[in-house]
């Protein structure tokens, strides 16, 4: 098993890369979405930019938490939680680009099966903390 600290590093890039566009997206909707929008558009682009902000965050302490760690020398057992929480950021780096991404696609108008995958994404971001939890207190 890699260092946790590679991972770790990932999921810091993952989450600041995802910030970096959750900021771009935040000023666009300030500042270029067309003036023909309904309320209800802009409602769910904004929903897509407040959750793509907070789960990137999340994204980043994860990150931070899984850089600190060490996993050589360390009991297998205490290794499957750091793989465990290895794996959630995964899931949540997949839960935000489903979640936000569906509703960006939405936003501009997708075809309305795209909303399927907005309630997979956010699936995918409560069970990553869940996991994520469960393997920091484990550790």
């Amino acid at each position: 098993m890699p260092p946790s600290s590679a991972y770790g590093r990932l999921a810091l890039v993952a989450g600041a890369i995802l910030l970096a566009l959750a900021t771009i997206a935040g000023a666009l909707g300030a500042h270029a979405l067309p003036a023909n929008w309904s309320a209800q558009r802009e409602h769910v682009f904004a929903i897509a930019v407040r959750y793509q902000f907070y789960q990137s965050l999340g994204l980043l302490a994860m990150g931070v938490w899984l850089a600190t760690r060490n996993p050589e020398g360390l009991p297998e057992v205490r290794r499957r939680t750091l793989r465990r929480c290895r794996d959630a950021t995964r899931a949540l780096l997949v839960g935000i680009v489903l979640f936000s991404g569906s509703l960006y696609a939405l936003s501009l108008q997708a075809p309305p099966w795209v909303g399927l995958l907005t309630p997979l994404g956010g699936v995918l971001m409560i069970t990553a903390w869940t996991v994520f939890a469960v393997g920091v207190w484990r550790s």
